[in-house]
């Protein structure tokens, strides 16, 4: 979520501790962030500002990133300007999305002046403006001509002014009383939550559902459930408790963030408290960058196998379109022998045989087609090359069909990892194993004998430990290299999945069934009832030659019929 006025009025009181430092260095790593290097009293800082749409911010950061070869023109304006400048305030004006960064500094004479950095985090139109002395803009990061922005442009030479206020009162300005006549004025069929962000500024969906928690004891409740006064004491009780970075987490992923616990979630979300906002708010982006990036790498890893699995389903198909043709081979034997039988009857030219087909039991009248420009001898060899080359086809055809088989088969197992996947190491070993098989091209071949992989790694409940592959590579490394020959050995029946190794006695009951239930949780039958897993001894599972990845038979083996369960999986204890 952007920050509202209220988060920001907390960065902003934060942030102050910076006032007296310095600008060492000014880098623009991407077009919407800087990174003011600066130094003070607390030594030497990194201060981000990102005017992104969807990540606009201002923090201290511990994060350092690649800058480009060549500085932008905007990063080179600043370092002109706000080179050595001494940073003198960090203010918030009246309760809006903006933060006003004011440096003392020297102007191209040598005179002192003041430089100013306006960072406007609202939304798509966030911005980062430079405005010198006189309150003309120097610089900004995204310019509006006066044809695409009439009401504000902002083009080097202007003067700079404050977004235009919102029609509408500012909820940390009004009064009581202002705020119960606007209340009185709502429909009451109306959403609380929505009629708060509708009718004050400064108010964000995220707060003003957490108002309408705390007034009526539901985030979606109407005016009618609530009343004014409700309202107003729990925005009076919220702005006045102690500010407190918060981290809201759903299933471990950052979800959310706010400058107050936020009681709206009830359980269904976790929150975690952060030294400083700074930290809540790195951290926050940082995952969120890492997560946006892992998913581009996913999803273009999926494009490339979905292609390739789509090309190996036609590849199937028409092999399988040629081999049915090959059926006909034996009819055009017969034609042939028919063909011999009859030459004293033919003669060259002739576009038909009619003749009695002895291969029939009743001797039934057959029509073979002929090519009138071959003698009768001529369309006999014609029609047993065409039996003999089907024929030798059918074997050709057979095998291609076979191995396009096991490519489609392998291709659906590498789409079931990548649904796994839930880290960059995930993505790196499917990366890997897509180079080895020719479906990709890259990787290192200098680089040092990989690490190996580390499968997931389960407690059952009497202790035994149970792990599971997450790819191909894992698979095979677990069964074929780490694995107890009399370890047990779990896969879905009929199904792509993980391999799940335990080490426990085929007569344990509790195991065998938390293993089963590891087994059918990461397969593609995740949502089926009644899964069946087959499970039996490593010893009796093998890698036939040439196979790929993954890819294993076995033997002897037993069926245990599970229902997947994430309450049962996460009940597990998980080992790093």
């Amino acid at each position: 979520m952007p920050l509202d006025a209220f988060c920001i009025s907390e960065v902003t009181a934060e942030l102050q501790s910076l006032v007296g430092s310095r600008v060492d260095k000014v880098q623009q790593p991407e077009r919407d962030v800087l990174l003011l290097h600066l130094r003070g009293s607390a030594g030497a800082v990194r201060l981000l500002v990102s005017a992104g749409s969807g990540t606009v911010r201002v923090h201290l950061t511990r994060m350092d990133r690649e800058n480009p070869a060549e500085p932008p023109m905007f990063c080179m304006l600043l370092r002109k300007h706000l080179g050595g400048a001494r940073l003198l305030s960090v203010e918030q004006p009246d309760w809006e999305r903006v933060m006003l960064l004011r440096f003392a500094c020297l102007d191209e004479m040598g005179e002192a002046s003041e430089k100013l950095l306006a960072v406007e985090m609202m939304g798509r139109s966030a911005n980062i403006i430079l405005v010198d002395g006189a309150g003309r803009v120097l610089d900004c990061l995204h310019k509006a001509d006066p044809m695409s922005a009439p009401k504000r442009p902002l083009l080097p030479g202007l003067y700079y002014a404050l977004p235009p206020a919102q029609e509408k009162e500012n909820l940390f300005l009004t009064t009581e009383e202002s705020f119960l006549g606007a209340f009185a004025r709502g429909s009451r069929d109306r959403s609380a939550d929505e009629w708060l962000v509708e009718s004050f500024a400064g108010v964000s969906p995220l707060l003003a559902r957490e108002l309408t928690a705390l007034a009526a004891g539901a985030a979606d409740a109407r005016l009618r459930e609530t009343t004014g006064e409700k309202l107003w004491q729990a925005f009076t009780a919220l702005r006045a408790q102690p500010p407190r970075p918060t981290l809201l987490l759903r299933s471990g992923v950052p979800y959310d963030l706010y400058c107050r616990p936020i009681r709206q979630y009830g359980g269904a979300l976790a929150q975690e408290t952060k030294e400083s906002f700074s930290q809540l708010l790195d951290g926050f982006y940082t995952e969120r960058e890492r997560l946006a990036h892992q998913q581009q790498r996913s999803q273009a890893l999926m494009k490339l196998v979905k292609n390739r699995r789509e090309r190996a389903a036609r590849k199937l198909a028409a092999r399988l379109e040629e081999r049915k043709a090959t059926a006909q081979r034996e009819t055009w034997r017969q034609y042939g022998d028919l063909i011999k039988a009859n030459l004293y009857r033919m003669k060259r030219g002739q576009r038909t045989l009619e003749a009695e087909n002895f291969y029939d039991p009743e001797n039934a009248p057959v029509s073979i087609p002929l090519e009138a420009k071959l003698s009768p001898q001529q369309n006999a060899e014609r029609y047993y090359k065409l039996y003999t080359k089907a024929k030798n086809a059918e074997k050709v055809l057979t095998d291609q069909i076979r191995e396009a088989e096991r490519e489609l088969e392998y291709l659906e197992s590498v789409q079931q990892e990548l649904s796994l996947a839930s880290g960059e190491k995930d993505l790196g070993e499917i990366r890997q194993e897509l180079i080895s098989q020719g479906y990709l091209t890259g990787g290192d071949k200098r680089r040092s004998k990989p690490a190996p992989p580390r499968p997931l790694r389960f407690r059952s409940t009497d202790g035994s430990l149970i792990q599971v592959g997450k790819n191909n590579l894992q698979n095979d490394w677990l069964t074929l290299k780490s694995a107890d020959k009399n370890d047990v050995w779990f896969h879905v029946q009929k199904s792509h999945g993980s391999h799940v190794v335990a080490r426990c006695a085929r007569e344990d009951r509790e195991t065998l069934e938390a293993a089963a239930m590891l087994a059918a949780w990461y397969s593609e039958a995740r949502d089926s009832a009644n899964v069946p897993v087959d499970y039996t001894l490593v010893r009796y599972v093998k890698k036939p030659a040439g196979a790929r990845p993954g890819m294993v038979i076995y033997t002897d083996y037993k069926t245990i019929y599970v229902t997947p369960e994430r309450s049962k999986v996460e009940a597990l204890e998980q080992v790093k």
